[in-house]
């Protein structure tokens, strides 16, 4: 019974993951916040002239809905498919010592 209550205790660990120091959070913030922005000057601020000078189309609103949907999709990528952050990596002093003797060459 002891060897079970400590698998299903090493099994519980969660690993470590990265979270919102990833990548791809940040770029979803980024061109999320910018397609938000671009889509209330679309509702907003779209005047007729400019509106006949893109022929019709209201560019502002379909750039920014565009933008936030690549946001989004962004997040639900980082989402399924978290980074897991080592706890230690082997080998980390042999390889920068490698490094640092092959430049000096």
């Amino acid at each position: 019974m002891a060897s079970t209550a400590s698998k299903t205790a090493s099994t519980t660990e969660a690993p470590h993951r990265a979270g919102a120091f990833d990548i791809r959070t940040f770029i979803a913030l980024l061109i999320g916040v910018y397609g938000l922005v671009l889509v209330v000057a679309g509702l907003v601020g779209t005047s007729e002239t400019e509106l006949d000078r893109a022929d019709g189309l209201n560019i502002n609103l379909i750039a920014g809905i565009g933008m936030v949907v690549v946001a989004v999709a962004f997040l639900a990528w980082a989402r399924m498919r978290p980074v897991v952050v080592p706890e230690h990596v082997e080998g980390d002093a042999q390889g920068a010592e490698s490094v640092k003797t092959s430049t000096k060459t």
